[in-house]
């Protein structure tokens, strides 16, 4: 399964990223660059994607 995310920057610079897992359940992720936001994303989405025993992954 593929996820969707967004990735945007902030009015102080500062880089985020959020996919959504299921309703209710997303993910988050913020660096100073937008590779750093995915990265810190992807990580917070592999620990949700563990705990409710979902295998996705980001699009």
């Amino acid at each position: 399964m593929l996820v969707p995310y967004t990735i945007e920057q902030d009015e102080d610079g500062v880089w985020c990223a959020h996919a959504v897992l299921r309703p209710g359940v997303s993910a988050h992720g913020e660096g100073d660059t937008p590779d750093a936001a995915l990265a810190e994303l992807r990580a917070a989405f592999a620990l949700l994607a563990k705990e409710f025993d979902t295998s996705a992954e980001l699009m």
